[in-house]
């Protein structure tokens, strides 16, 4: 296309007037900078998607198995049988979560706990990676039939426990059965004595905030099922990688009674949060790089008039109006893409070196942080995103500039 190689000529020849040069790099360098940050902004929030995955990797299954109706389902032992017999399931556990209220001396608050097995939840869970303080412990060394439960750093520090193997707290649930009598509240309530032998933080607030875990047993008393009920059978996976596959597998054979979810989809709602913060942030800075591409259009009025000499040449030449036209505008989008492509390489070169080296480290205590260096991963997926923005952009600025180029005889 002639009027595409003349365009190319124009970009990378000098001009006779130097502030033509400068207006043109001027352009070029704030759609570069635009798009560098655009690469690495999407590349930070991909970084900090891993870290939230991490983390929920310690205390969130591979796979999950949820009943899709109601809050538990019955045979648990059976249906833990067939699912150990899926290639690839590592280990499998029930689980029982609920909510109850939790005493200690004159504190009470809400909490969130959730019963195990301590025979094979520590093949499910990593207890050792989650517990900084203390050990895991269900109650069967501690004296007094009491259970041993692990509470979240937010439960320690509200209600000041620490680790101990004597009584230290008691937690309450309401009666699912039988009448309330109003003259005596408190016969309403199931109650358990629990020793606190661990303090666990996964830095996640919907856990670190209120959570803790208790023997099964001892939840399947306090909420009134049977030794074969279960809220959520969680699973461990030889191969991490093949949840998708697995999971699949596992709802094709366990059939519409049973829901089955991935680490993802678990906290579906943390990692639906971050995506919308990341795309949001992308079209803002996307009408940045809007912005900064309008300076384009001062560059090429000034090379309408740089080069009216030779569009009258070419005019005398044969021709016509139309190519004149299309050679400013054919220019106005090389500028911005080009300007876009130095960008990306820019930002690719900067999430590289920062995933690979961390050179851009955190400033704050590095005992209070779960990294001391900002995450980042590069996804070329959201390169490609970044360069279709980048086209799209140039068409917009080459179409606003047939405006400034009407003039032209």
């Amino acid at each position: 296309m002639l009027s595409l190689r003349i365009a190319l000529r124009y970009l990378f020849a000098p001009k006779s007037h130097r502030a033509v040069n400068i207006i043109s790099v001027i352009s070029m360098a704030g759609v570069a900078v635009a798009t560098m940050a655009i690469v690495v902004v999407l590349s930070v929030f991909n970084g900090f998607s891993d870290l939230a995955g991490s983390h929920l990797s310690l205390i969130d299954p591979d796979i999950k198995v949820i009943p899709a109706k109601g809050k538990v389902f019955g045979a648990s032992d059976s249906l833990e049988r067939v699912i150990r017999q899926t290639p690839c399931v590592a280990a499998v556990t029930p689980s029982l979560t609920e909510r109850g209220l939790l005493v200690s001396g004159d504190r009470q608050m809400p909490v969130v706990f959730k019963g195990i097995d301590a025979t094979s939840a520590p093949q499910v869970l990593d207890m050792d990676g989650l517990l900084i303080d203390g050990e895991y412990e269900d109650g069967s060394n501690i004296p007094g039939h009491v259970s041993g439960v692990q509470i979240s750093v937010g439960v320690a520090m509200d209600m000041g426990l620490r680790p101990s193997l004597y009584r230290a707290a008691e937690l309450y649930v309401p009666k699912r059965s039988g009448r309330i009598n109003p003259a005596n509240p408190a016969a309403s309530y199931l109650s358990a004595p629990l020793a606190v032998t661990g303090v666990f933080r996964v830095d996640q607030p919907e856990y670190d905030a209120d959570f803790m875990f208790i023997p099964l047993s001892e939840a399947r008393r306090m909420l009134e099922y049977d030794d074969d009920k279960a809220g959520a059978l969680e699973i461990r996976l030889a191969d991490a990688s093949s949840a998708d596959r697995i999971a699949k597998k596992l709802r094709d054979e366990l059939g519409e009674d049973y829901t089955v979810l991935t680490q993802r989809q678990q906290q579906a709602e943390t990692f639906r949060m971050i995506e919308v913060e990341k795309w949001i942030t992308f079209l803002m800075l996307i009408f940045i790089l809007l912005i900064a591409s309008f300076n384009i259009i001062s560059t090429l009025s000034l090379l309408v008039i740089e080069k009216r000499d030779n569009m009258a040449t070419l005019r005398s030449l044969g021709a016509p109006r139309s190519l004149v036209r299309n050679i400013f505008i054919s220019e106005g989008w090389l500028i911005t893409v080009t300007g876009g492509i130095a960008g990306i390489i820019l930002g690719i070169g900067l999430s590289l070196v920062q995933e690979y080296f961390g050179i851009i480290r955190l400033s704050a205590d590095p005992a209070s942080l779960s990294v001391d260096v900002y995450p980042v991963r590069l996804e070329w997926g959201d390169v490609a995103a970044v360069f279709l923005a980048i086209v799209l952009t140039g068409l917009i600025i080459s179409q606003i500039s047939r405006i400034f180029t009407r003039k032209i005889k």
